[in-house]
């Protein structure tokens, strides 16, 4: 596949649709070696750690790609386990963004307003210089994502790039087997995305893999990726 050859200065939208019309196509390697060519160092990856299948198709295309992670301090003492077994594994350019202790618990006093005043506040600290980022999220995850774009330009003006937006879970499953990916302990629990201790409850049998974040509350998103 041929590269598109552009940069932040120049990408207008135009160019960023026609570079989301070719990608919509392309192995999700073929859409991180475009990331890579035209933002990279200026691009990052952001990671939950449910399982590292992005990160193991990031770091095959360039290895010294930033891997972000945002501790919370509500995480579930697993998903900490996570974050240090795939940095060994890959020895991952990681950057932690761990957020300040809050005077008093976000999620039980305010949960509305506690993914942005903590996730999406450490998320825009990450993004701070960059031009590019990228994330694992998937049309599959549920209806808040089922038009989820390969390629487009977030709320910021950053362009955030989505290289298995198209796969399925019988993709991811198939490349977890077949890469020997690292997988998040709790999902074979049910846990299927995720998230804050606090927040992230077991998906039901049939129900879409985000069903179990914040249960009970008329939330789906934690502001993240739009």
């Amino acid at each position: 596949m041929t590269l598109l050859n552009i940069t932040d200065r120049d990408l207008t939208d135009r160019e960023l649709l026609e570079a989301a019309a070719r990608l919509e196509t392309a192995p999700a390697s073929a859409v991180i070696a475009w990331a890579v060519e035209n933002f990279h160092p200026h691009l990052c990856l952001t990671a939950s750690m449910t399982d590292a299948v992005l990160i193991d198709l990031a770091v095959k295309v360039e290895p010294s790609i930033e891997v972000v992670f945002i501790d919370t301090g509500y995480h579930f003492a697993e998903t900490l386990d996570m974050v240090e077994l795939v940095r060994r594994r890959y020895g991952l350019n990681l950057r932690v963004m761990t957020a300040l202790p809050q005077e008093a618990e976000l999620w039980k006093v305010d949960p509305e307003n506690c993914c942005s005043a903590i996730k999406t506040g450490q998320l825009d600290r990450a993004l701070s210089g960059k031009v590019a980022w990228m994330s694992g999220v998937q049309r599959s995850d549920g209806p808040t994502r089922a038009a989820t774009p390969v390629v487009h330009r977030d709320i910021r003006g950053l362009v955030k790039i989505n290289p298995i937006a198209t796969w399925t879970p019988w993709d991811i499953a198939g490349y977890i087997e077949d890469h020997d990916v690292p997988v998040h302990p709790l999902v074979s629990q049910g846990y299927l995305s995720i998230g804050c201790r606090p927040c992230t409850k077991p998906v039901e049998d049939g129900a879409d893999p985000r069903s179990g974040r914040w249960a009970g509350l008329n939330k789906t998103e934690c502001g993240m990726h739009v």
